[in-house]
């Protein structure tokens, strides 16, 4: 999938925040990638898909950005933004799993009237004899 949406990538170069002295200040190595995914070449139910999975990413005007700056290296950054997508779009589709409900155990069930019982005895013996 990677490989029909990367002519649709388009990065930007920053200067990158944090320690690192003169060259935080004068070279441009945080990487910004971002995606148009509703403008994508991609399948509807695909692009539903990660609109859904992915909405807390995504800008009002439909727009996927990730950010990079772990590294000093321009072309790092800029791998590592887009390994992060591939993170990012295989995550989203991976199938949930189904949550079976269960029912509480035999001996569950008998600790719980137990203690039930424990407590209604405590209350009985705080009452005024009548």
């Amino acid at each position: 999938m990677l490989e029909v949406i990367k002519p649709e990538l388009t990065f930007s170069a920053s200067r990158s925040s944090g320690p690192g002295g003169q060259n935080v200040n004068k070279v441009n190595s945080r990487i910004t990638l971002s995606w148009k995914v509703s403008e994508s070449a991609l399948p509807a139910e695909v692009k539903e898909v990660i609109l859904k999975k992915l909405q807390s990413r995504i800008t009002a005007d439909g727009e996927l950005q990730i950010t990079v700056q772990e590294s000093r290296s321009q072309l790092q950054n800029k791998e590592a933004t887009i390994q992060k997508l591939q993170e990012l779009l295989t995550k989203a589709f991976i199938p949930r799993k189904v949550r079976k409900p269960t029912k509480p155990g035999k001996a569950a069930k008998q600790a719980r009237l137990q203690s039930k019982k424990q407590h209604s005895e405590k209350k009985k013996w705080r009452q005024k004899p009548e």
